[in-house]
């Protein structure tokens, strides 16, 4: 049985309708749960033409490693409670300096301001599409 078949199913037996989020919709969401906790200088890129691993990558800045993992913990328990969308991967959720969650489509990037400017994944892929923040929403 496909994927979306088995979803689908799932949602049919739950009484919640079909609302997987598309890739832009996810980027969107996450973007939008980061700036209800104060994440600053939230920015989506559309990693499409430049890599093949995923479609968007959000990327924001918390003021310290504590404001990082609480940016980090809403993101995580509001798409894990609402969405029913599990990392399939994270990455320095202990440290808090830079935590990655790899959602497949979208990869969230939440840093301190030290490790957002040493790593500078901004200027890195300064040649992608970005896309409008403003029609970021934590409402799906």
């Amino acid at each position: 049985m496909a994927f979306t078949e088995t979803v689908a199913r799932l949602n049919k037996l739950s009484n919640r309708p079909d609302q997987t989020l598309t890739p832009i919709e996810q980027a969107r969401r996450i973007a939008g749960l980061a700036q209800e906790k104060l994440a600053e200088d939230v920015v989506i890129l559309d990693m499409r033409p430049a890599c093949s691993y995923t479609d968007f990558f959000v990327i924001c800045t918390g003021r310290n490693a504590r404001q990082t993992k609480a940016i980090w913990d809403e993101v995580h328990e509001r798409l894990k409670h609402d969405e029913h969308v599990l990392p399939q991967h994270v990455e320095g959720a202990s440290e808090g300096t830079w935590i990655v969650g790899d959602y497949l489509d979208t990869v969230l990037h939440v840093f301190t301001p030290e490790a957002r400017g040493y790593y500078r994944l901004d200027e890195l892929w300064g040649d992608v599409p970005s896309v409008s923040v403003e029609a970021a929403s934590a409402t799906a």
